[in-house]
């Protein structure tokens, strides 16, 4: 018999362009994120029975508040394409100096966020033109969002840098654990249990800033840990670097423009339309938004590894292996949305029941989701090309494709479906959104394929690896 030991495939450096190191990579960050939008889902759920109002109300206040926070989560982003490249060429010590400089950045910025849009938030509501019996419970729930973006901003720089130093578990724990805190306070709070007293849609609220507080507790002490310190020198990282903080809003203020363009702006105009058809038509397109989250989570998990997993090739100098990692990325993708938008279509007055009983709701709801079926695969193509393209550092293209897909597409177009077709109610609107979709999908993977994104080369002042050219095809 033949004693000799095999060495493990997963040392090979092959096994980074495979299927089940993809999977590994980017399981947690699906578990994380399907659980973050399940905690969501659970929330809307409780929120939904304290009346149509109230669900009603949360969708436009979540949304403004994606504003503001959707840019600093977009920007953090860039983090993990820092720490991501840093680890591909070695340079450890690097990954924390970058945290450090994100968090730093971050709380100030949200700070500064908070002094202007509180006493802002009951015009800002009303300027959108939502129904009046709305508006006081959108400032309710606002306001508390613009508290929990405050203690958020350590959760999401640490999510960033253990996902860039290929992590993830640690995000997907503290995750978990926040998100199981958030359900059972949000419970409490909402409904009055456990002693406490009922606080409605505000309860909602300070569960999600406890849940997050949770979190960040948690990602704190592993990145201060000693097993984390001595690899990444993580408590000795601290002093502020102005070049870094330079370096990553070259990167992240596009990022986050783009993220603001594609989920905030999006939202805002989308719920600013549809809201002129009533209650009814924005609870249904709330009720809608929750299951296309919840079915976008996974891709959003594959795309934020695939984002660290680029990053760290492109440091190593291995744009090949970028390619195919994201071609296995797309196919994963692909057929998950494809099966998604199947049942959007097939089940969609179930799913619709399952939120009200209100025959304005089901009807416009059942409507909605076979736009939402529609386009689900270019969905996909919008995520994972992107998160690919962001761990290269591509992140203006993106934010002028999403603002062309947000602004043009469907703030202008949605407004002149609503002025001259308004006997389609919120249909209509939804068809615009769905064809804006299409268009950033399409176009990221044009992106994608014309291979301008191996030009760019984020430490170029600095000792540069040797550049490795490949066909963005994998042929």
């Amino acid at each position: 018999m033949n004693m000799t030991s095999r060495p493990d495939s997963r040392d090979r450096p092959e096994y980074e362009t495979s299927l089940g190191y993809m999977l590994k990579l980017s399981g947690p960050m699906i578990v994380s994120t399907i659980s973050l939008t399940l905690m969501q889902f659970i929330d809307r759920i409780m929120i939904s029975r304290l009346g149509t109002d109230a669900l009603a109300a949360v969708l436009p206040a979540g949304f403004v508040a994606l504003l503001p926070g959707g840019f600093a989560l977009g920007a953090m982003t860039s983090l993990n394409t820092f720490v991501s490249q840093s680890l591909g060429r070695g340079e450890k010590a690097e990954c924390s100096s970058y945290f450090w400089q994100m968090t730093y950045m971050g709380t100030l910025y949200f700070l500064l966020v908070a002094a202007i849009l509180w006493p802002a938030a009951p015009a800002i509501f009303r300027l959108m033109g939502q129904p009046a019996g709305v508006i006081q419970l959108e400032v309710i729930y606002f306001r508390i969002l613009l508290v929990a973006h405050i203690a958020a901003v350590i959760n999401w720089s640490s999510n960033q840098f253990f996902m860039g130093i290929h992590r993830p578990i640690v995000t997907m724990f503290s995750s978990l654990i926040g998100q199981a805190v958030n359900i059972v306070a949000n419970y409490a709070l909402i409904f009055g249990k456990f002693g406490l007293p009922a606080m409605g849609i505000a309860g909602a609220g300070w569960g999600t800033c406890i849940g997050i507080g949770a979190a960040a507790i948690i990602n704190m002490g592993v990145f201060l840990s000693s097993p984390v310190n001595e690899a990444f020198q993580s408590r000795r990282s601290l002093e502020p670097d102005p070049a870094k903080m330079r370096s990553l809003l070259a990167v992240g203020v596009a990022a986050g423009v783009g993220l603001v363009l594609n989920v905030a702006v999006w939202g805002v105009m989308l719920s600013a339309l549809v809201g002129r058809f009533g209650e009814g038509a924005l609870a249904a397109t709330s009720a809608v938004l929750a299951y296309t989250n919840l079915s976008a989570m996974p891709i959003v998990g594959i795309s934020t590894a695939l984002s660290a997993s680029v990053g760290k090739a492109i440091g190593a100098g291995r744009k090949d292996r970028a390619v195919q990692q994201t071609r296995i990325c797309m196919r994963m993708g692909m057929i998950y949305m494809g099966l998604t938008g199947l049942c959007f279509l097939l089940l969609r007055r179930p799913l619709m029941r399952f939120w009200s009983q209100d025959p304005r709701v089901i009807q416009a709801g059942s409507q909605i989701l076979i736009c939402a079926a529609l386009y689900q695969v270019f969905h996909a193509a919008r995520i994972i090309y992107g998160g690919a393209l962001r761990g290269a550092g591509d992140t203006v293209w993106q934010a002028v494709v999403a603002g062309i897909g947000a602004v043009v597409i469907l703030g202008i177009g949605g407004s002149l479906t609503v002025w001259f077709f308004p006997e389609s109610g919120a249909i209509g609107p939804w068809i615009v959104a769905t064809l804006s979709i299409v268009a950033i999908g399409l176009a990221n993977r044009w992106r994608f394929f014309s291979g301008r994104w191996m030009e760019i080369d984020l430490f170029r002042h600095r000792a540069a690896t040797v550049p490795l050219t490949a066909d963005p095809t994998g042929e």
